[in-house]
């Protein structure tokens, strides 16, 4: 197999794996399994049991949160800049291609907005220069860091000093921001991320350069909301949430097995 073939085989399978790790895929795939071997096994029925009912439970909100707090609790909201920070560093999070109302340009997409939102704030409050992070993982012509510093100019008044254009991972933006904050002579930043992805973002920051200061910013906190009646309830937003946190502890092992 050629190197091109190999990666091409790479590509498709990583979609594959993930569908596979993440919900619903990952319990309806046992619960059907313990429907065609309940014939020939017994104890097959339980396993479809079983998985029916977490597959309802990691759905519900309460369920979502026994994955979710512990990641948002490593790092609490900042209260205020420390003193000394040097430049605000933002990382993409998606984007929504052609949207119709721009014009049919790509936008960012709401994970990502929240962010720059939160971003823009700390700028207007500190007038620190913001860095951009997001490449082309989809392969779209433009790159996220473009669609985020025309979103913040056009939509929150504020301004990207840099834009680094080339990540396609969390590790990525790490290592290639870094020699654009050095080139400035910046050692000591801010990180803007949600909070469910600031323990992987910290760790791929702190380990592409040890020497960097970074200190937390999360932002779109889910697991501070009050509880309701509802929270009982499976839900697509559920669904949703809990493969976000799925793929945080994941991409964490991952990291772990490969820095």
């Amino acid at each position: 197999m050629t190197q091109t073939q190999c990666a091409d085989t790479m590509t498709n399978f990583t979609p594959l794996a993930s569908a596979a790790l993440l919900l619903p895929a990952n319990l309806i795939l046992p619960a059907a399994l313990g429907l065609l071997l309940r014939h020939r096994w017994p104890g097959a029925i339980r396993l479809t049991w079983v998985a029916l009912v977490l597959l309802w439970l990691l759905s519900t909100r309460l369920g979502v949160l026994l994955l979710v707090t512990p990641l948002e609790q490593q790092n609490p909201a900042l209260e205020k800049l420390p003193p000394g920070i040097q430049a605000i560093v933002v990382l993409g999070g998606g984007r929504r291609s052609n949207a119709p109302e721009y014009g049919n340009q790509d936008v960012p997409s709401n994970p990502t907005l929240t962010r720059l939102q939160y971003a823009a704030r700390l700028q207007h409050v500190s007038g620190l220069p913001i860095l951009v992070s997001g490449g082309r993982p989809d392969g779209s012509l433009a790159s996220e860091a473009e669609i985020m510093a025309r979103s913040l100019h056009e939509d929150f008044d504020a301004r990207a000093q840099w834009q680094e254009t080339q990540s396609t991972t969390t590790a990525e933006n790490a290592i290639f921001s870094v020699p654009i904050l050095h080139q400035a002579n910046v050692h000591k930043i801010v990180l803007v991320t949600d909070a469910i992805h600031m323990p992987r973002a910290l760790a791929s920051f702190r380990a592409a350069d040890p020497s960097l200061s970074v200190t937390a910013a999360p932002t779109a906190f889910s697991s501070s909301q009050r509880c309701i009646l509802t929270d009982f309830l499976p839900t697509a937003q559920g669904l949703q949430r809990i493969n976000y946190a799925l793929h945080e502890w994941l991409g964490m092992l991952w990291y772990k097995i490969r820095p």
